[in-house]
């Protein structure tokens, strides 16, 4: 008697997971969520630091106190995520950072991870397993962080790293958080299973077996050596030196496509951000190869050419709702259109322009949706990977009035989950952000258009989102979100509130989301909406909205600063969704 191939699979995996770490059977849909808490928030006129962990954030705003600026703590808290939030605060990835020194123009520090040579625009095409060594781009974390330090850095470099290698090497106390995100991978059968996950469980999953808890103790031995040589070396150690040499030879011998040449060839970039004058604000964001600055300002420029309802009473109504998902669908259609890294494709200048918003506004009925296939245009739609939503986002302010907005990424959670042997570091899964099939965009969301297709040393789209806010030159408003293709529009959300609707940024952090992408053409409502939501689905669904019914999700975790530009005083402000934390400094010194 034989047995289809595919239970024979089935019935080894069962017994691998049984006899390989038994303490794991619990399955990761059967963990629970900390549950909802306030938002937290701290002030003060000498700066604010606001991350995803407690850790993080005192130690951004120690080295405020130690008489560093934002970018010193910002290094600081980069540095801390990866130790403190590992799944999505890295070393192993890449981001954008804005910078804005006070009276100099706005700027940011590209980071993103590249492809590396080895890669030609099918290289995925056949390929399903998402998280695998030959998912991972080259790493440009560690060379940003150096970067910015070299442009606008006060403290030491090493002195700024030494908190993190402290908290690696003696151990960090695990929160119900990361509790729940370490259990939630380490419970899934694969991951308990299959070989090539081996060292990461060795380095995450807790010596005994159990499940983690809060209290427990985290310690991560190989990482406080890894950053030691990072401190003492510099970036050089992780892009040529002995860090990078057990990369390159972790990619080989798993069948990755990152080699020593890769990192030795990366390079992090200053470039200007980009702006657009909303109302009395002036809005920045990041420049390509990060898609969120140019829609985030497309979608504000096209808000602002609409009628928008200022209606304050109710959280969000219906009309609000329906004139915000129009302008999702037309600002993440162009993105599919156009977007890609800019060193190696053309994009239209038009599409940052006031005239072209207010075009794309026009085409807006104020009573009824329009289907995402009627202004596909150009774009061939096939019948039938999206972005993750595992990233970090952390904002910091200094006394001076320098201010940095920071989001970086290992794609999804946990990256690829392949821990380099001896070193601690979590590699990236981030290939996935190209576009995989070219001239497949579907209806599910895949996108197959040229910009964003795969080639040698090519930078993949993101959607990362950090924005500054100026108003008369001055620094009022610093906000960003993780979240995949969310992260655009719950920066979106968060700045009409504040600025449009003239609500208080801690409730615009802590209230409900919703999100549109183009496609698939259906609204995502945020289930943490006390009925908000529930209210007017029925009448968006009449306005011909698919407007999905309820599931268990929650959108980004946004971090934000607001200032107070007659008092100079800094507010803090930490979303609840991860148990994110802000932090002033205590008291501050001279170097």
């Amino acid at each position: 008697m034989s047995f289809p191939r595919n239970l024979i699979f089935v019935a080894v995996w069962v017994a691998s997971i049984t006899t390989v770490v038994s303490p794991y059977i619990t399955l990761a849909q059967d963990l629970k969520r900390p549950p909802r808490e306030p938002v937290d928030v701290a002030e003060s006129t000498q700066g604010v630091v606001v991350s995803d962990t407690k850790a993080a954030s005192e130690i951004g705003s120690s080295l405020l106190a130690k008489g560093g600026n934002a970018v010193d703590a910002a290094i600081g808290v980069a540095f801390a995520l990866e130790v403190t939030w590992p799944e999505a605060g890295n070393i192993g990835g890449g981001g954008f950072m804005l910078v804005a020194p006070p009276d100099e123009e706005v700027m940011c520090i590209n980071y993103r991870e590249k492809a590396p040579a080895n890669v030609d625009p099918h290289s995925f095409s056949e390929w399903t397993q998402h998280r695998h060594i030959r998912m991972a781009g080259v790493p440009g974390t560690v060379r940003g962080m150096a970067l910015a330090h070299e442009k606008y850095g006060k403290l030491p470099w090493a002195e700024i790293i030494a908190p993190s290698i402290a908290l690696a090497r003696d151990g960090i106390e695990v929160d119900a958080y990361l509790a729940y995100s370490l259990n939630s991978v380490l419970t899934l059968g694969y991951i308990q299973s299959e070989p090539r996950f081996a060292e990461f469980r060795r380095v995450y999953g807790k010596p005994d077996g159990s499940l983690w808890k809060a209290g427990d103790r985290l310690v991560q031995p190989d990482l406080a050596k890894s950053l030691s040589l990072i401190a003492e070396q510099g970036s050089q150690v992780f892009y040529e030196g002995e860090i990078a040499q057990q990369i390159a030879k972790e990619s080989e011998a798993g069948g990755g496509l990152m080699a020593l040449k890769d990192l030795k060839q990366y390079t992090a970039q200053v470039r200007p951000a980009m702006h657009a004058k909303i109302g009395d604000y002036t809005l920045y964001g990041a420049p390509l190869p990060s898609s969120g600055g140019t829609v985030v300002l497309m979608q504000m420029q096209m808000l602002q050419a609409l009628d928008f309802p200022k209606d304050t009473q109710q959280y969000w109504t219906t009309k609000q709702v329906h004139l915000m998902t129009e302008v999702m669908r037309r600002a993440f259609r162009e993105r599919a259109a156009w977007l890609g890294d800019s060193d190696f494709v053309s994009v239209p200048d038009h599409l940052q322009s006031k005239a072209f918003a207010e075009k794309l506004a026009a085409t807006i009925d104020p009573n009824q949706a329009t289907p995402s296939e009627a202004i596909a245009g150009s774009i061939a739609l096939s019948e039938g990977p999206a972005e993750s939503m595992e990233t970090t986002h952390f904002s910091v302010i200094d006394k001076d009035g320098m201010a940095v907005s920071n989001t970086y990424t290992l794609e999804g959670t946990f990256g690829c989950r392949i821990v380099v042997k001896g070193t601690g570091i979590l590699l990236n899964n981030e290939m996935g952000d190209f576009n995989w099939y070219p001239g497949t965009t579907n209806r599910d969301g895949d996108i197959g258009t040229l910009p964003n297709q795969l080639a040698p040393g090519k930078r993949m789209l993101s959607s990362q989102s950090p924005m500054i806010v100026r108003e008369d030159g001055q620094v009022k408003l610093i906000v960003g979100s993780p979240g995949g293709r969310t992260i655009i529009n719950t920066v979106t959300e968060i700045l009409v509130q504040t600025l449009m609707l003239g609500r208080s940024l801690e409730d615009a952090i802590d209230g409900p989301r919703f999100h549109h992408q183009w496609f698939p053409d259906t609204i995502r409502f945020e289930t943490v909406d006390e009925g908000v939501f529930d209210n007017i689905r029925p009448e968006l669904k009449a306005m011909g909205h698919d407007a999905e019914d309820r599931t268990v999700w929650r959108q980004g975790s946004a971090h934000g600063i607001v200032v107070n530009l007659d008092t100079g005083e800094a507010k803090g402000v930490a979303d609840w969704r991860r148990g994110g934390a802000a932090r002033a400094p205590v008291s501050v010194t001279s170097p």
